[in-house]
């Protein structure tokens, strides 16, 4: 099974804008840090641009953060960036004849609707902001240990 990791990289995008608002904001610079390649970053600021998260100006490696970072939650990332907005999957291909593989797609949409309503209500309580400030905090210790 791939894992998407669309949300954690928009995340740490977001945060490099932040916390490095003054430096280098090229996408080269930006995929150094999140150890990928500037395509994948400029598709993901694209999508974050297209939800209003982010403003960018062709030819110019400045974007900027359009909201405070405390009004932005982590499921307003999580929904620009993510396609499929389920986090949970279920294998249509089960046998339907069997009294398990006829019923499990039924019986697992319900429970994972209440996962994902769950996740979604907690994704919302996150903010960018609390994420940058234990950004920082994590950063002090380390270099203070």
């Amino acid at each position: 099974m791939r894992y998407s990791h669309k949300l954690s990289d928009a995340v740490h995008i977001l945060a490099y804008v932040e916390i490095y608002h003054d430096d280098d904001l090229s996408s080269m610079a930006i995929a150094q840090s999140v150890e990928s390649n500037p395509g994948l970053v400029r598709r993901l600021m694209a999508a974050l641009r297209a939800a209003g998260l982010l403003a960018t100006q062709r030819g110019t490696a400045a974007p900027e953060i359009t909201r405070d970072p405390a009004d932005i939650s982590l499921l307003d990332i999580y929904r620009a960036v993510e396609t499929n907005d389920h986090l949970l999957h279920i294998d249509d291909k089960t046998n339907p004849q069997c009294i398990v593989g006829g019923n499990i797609q039924e019986t697992l949409r319900e429970a994972y609707a209440t996962v994902q309503t769950a996740a979604e209500t907690q994704m919302a309580t996150i903010t960018l902001a609390s994420l940058i400030a234990d950004i920082r905090q994590r950063e002090q210790q380390r270099t203070q240990s």
